[in-house]
């Protein structure tokens, strides 16, 4: 199967942060809500961005105003550049987008690179936390207090497992992967904000994080009262099963 080819294109004569980080889409929603937010409520500039002639594109737009779908960003307070990756990149071409974001980073001086990863797996109502999965050097660098617990185990696939893999090998920086529970189909805003407050802890600088605050109590609130009417409905059926409502998705 030929791989799809993916191009970064930015603009000349600006610096770029020592950190990448990477916010892709998956189910819930939470690295790209994070990253997103991150680049809307610090001073940053938009320097780049990622696109494929391979993959069916999407044009984001707000107030009519349309945008790439994978953005590039440098923050001027904190030497991060962030990639804001609105366009779900399939598990058939994360080797070849990999291969174009470490070609890039490699020129661009990037020294290790930060994973915002929301995935809906399998977890208990006090596991609504932030796990990490990093290399030895980002572990090291970034970790040495064990600030967040180590997923304890399974396995990275698409973007997240193509980065680490390719650290381990020697062939990419230091990464670190920033994993947090996530309720599909999103968006999760609970999990956005255990990603941005990690991604904070680490890297020292403060986000005003109200708006995705309140964002995050008005679902909860519109879920629960949704809980609320399917019940009423039900009469007596068992409808609900599982569901958790204040999180607002089944378990």
């Amino acid at each position: 199967m030929p791989q799809s080819s993916f191009d970064v294109t930015t603009k000349s004569g600006h610096e770029t942060g020592t950190t990448l980080v990477v916010g892709q889409t998956h189910p819930g929603l939470a690295g790209v809500t994070s990253a997103d937010y991150l680049v809307r409520h610090l001073d940053s500039e938009r320097t780049g961005h990622v696109s494929t002639d391979d993959l069916p594109a999407i044009a984001p737009f707000e107030a009519g105003v349309p945008r790439h779908h994978s953005r590039l960003y440098t923050l001027d307070d904190a030497p991060l550049s962030v990639l804001v990756g609105e366009l779900f990149v399939p598990f058939g071409a994360a080797r070849s987008y990999a291969d174009t974001l470490l070609a890039w980073a490699e020129t661009q001086g990037v020294d290790e690179i930060a994973v915002l990863h929301g995935v809906p797996f399998a977890h208990g109502p006090d596991e609504h936390a932030v796990f990490h999965v990093a290399t030895d050097g980002y572990r090291t660098d970034r970790l040495p207090d064990d600030v967040f617990r180590p997923l304890a185990n399974g396995f990275l696939d698409g973007v997240a497992g193509e980065l680490v893999t390719r650290s381990l090998d020697g062939a990419a920086p230091e990464v670190g992967v920033y994993i947090t529970p996530t309720h599909p189909p999103g968006p999760d805003v609970d999990a956005s904000l255990r990603l941005l407050t990690a991604l904070e802890t680490v890297y020292g600088f403060d986000v005003d994080e109200s708006e995705l605050e309140a964002l995050s109590e008005q679902l909860r609130e519109y879920y629960g009262k949704l809980a609320e009417r399917v019940a009423s409905a039900a009469e007596g059926e068992e409808a609900l099963g599982d569901y958790d409502t204040q999180n607002g998705m089944y378990m």
